[in-house]
């Protein structure tokens, strides 16, 4: 996802945008977000063999509540709806799959992405997966740099977040976007 903010962010120039307006982007409770951001890192990257005991389904699906929490105190920011529903779906194919994003088993070969047994990953290999189209039917090839599978809600998700950044790196001030006044004579 980093690649993709990035992304996103040099299409801002290119656009006729600033990304100085970004600054100007107020977003409500971004704690939620951290800590969200926070618990993925622990169970995929920190603790990945279990050291919560078994926790690591839980997590997952916390970690998607707080950034659903965040993404709602934030509702009004112009794309973050369009990110909410991206949200949605890639919640509804964790919760149908015991809290684990459903990988097809085809797709995951594509890219070469495999759960180690001992660990826990986001994504797994899951035939007949429950709501299994809005699991990870999509990949980047393993030939490919940073290869992986992706949903169609993490597709929404990048649309939606290139809704929010391009719509406050093009937003004007409100002062300079009044008409000023002429002298008459």
């Amino acid at each position: 996802m980093l690649v993709v903010i990035a992304l996103c962010l040099a299409t801002v120039p290119l656009a006729g945008g600033s990304l100085m307006r970004l600054a100007d982007l107020r977003l409500r409770r971004p704690g939620l977000a951290l800590g969200a951001i926070g618990l993925q890192v622990l169970i995929v990257t920190v603790a990945p063999g279990g050291l919560l005991g078994g926790m690591h389904e839980v997590l997952h699906v916390a970690s998607y509540a707080l950034l659903g929490a965040f993404g709602w105190e934030n509702r009004r920011v112009k794309g973050v709806p369009v990110v909410l529903a991206g949200g949605a779906m890639n919640v509804a194919a964790i919760l149908a799959n015991g809290g684990v994003m459903p990988a097809d088993p085809a797709v995951a070969d594509v890219a070469a992405v495999q759960a180690r047994p001992d660990e826990f990953a986001n994504s797994v290999p899951v035939a007949e997966a429950h709501l299994g189209f809005l699991g990870d039917v999509l990949a980047t090839p393993a030939s490919l740099p940073l290869h992986n599978v992706y949903s169609p809600g993490d597709l929404v998700i990048v649309l939606g977040l290139l809704i929010v950044v391009h719509a406050a790196c093009h937003r004007q001030k409100a002062a300079s976007s009044r008409a000023r006044p002429t002298a008459s004579s």
